[in-house]
């Protein structure tokens, strides 16, 4: 299987969680994703008061550099990590 695939399938697999993973987990869930799909972070950061958006934004950019291989394989591990860790269906 290519990385592209397990990289899917492991997007796919993180759906079926059953108990949500802490905020800090889910951050670095969503920034190891978008380096891996997108590259580094281009986009504006947004403003002070959007917090939520911010703290993605931050997270993501905090990858800047890594090679989207790279972030894909973290990723992978990543969802493995939390799948063994919390209950799925």
């Amino acid at each position: 299987m290519s990385l592209d695939e397990r990289f899917n399938e492991a997007a796919e697999k993180v759906k079926t969680l059953t108990e949500r993973p802490t905020n800090d987990e889910l951050l670095e869930l969503y920034a190891l994703f978008k380096q891996g799909s997108v590259g580094d972070n281009n986009t504006e950061k947004p403003g002070l008061l959007d917090l939520k958006n911010k703290a993605k934004w931050e997270a993501w950019n905090g990858k800047k550099g890594t090679a989207q291989d790279a972030a894909k394989e973290a990723y992978i591990a990543k969802v493995e990590e939390l799948l063994a860790k919390y209950p799925h269906s």
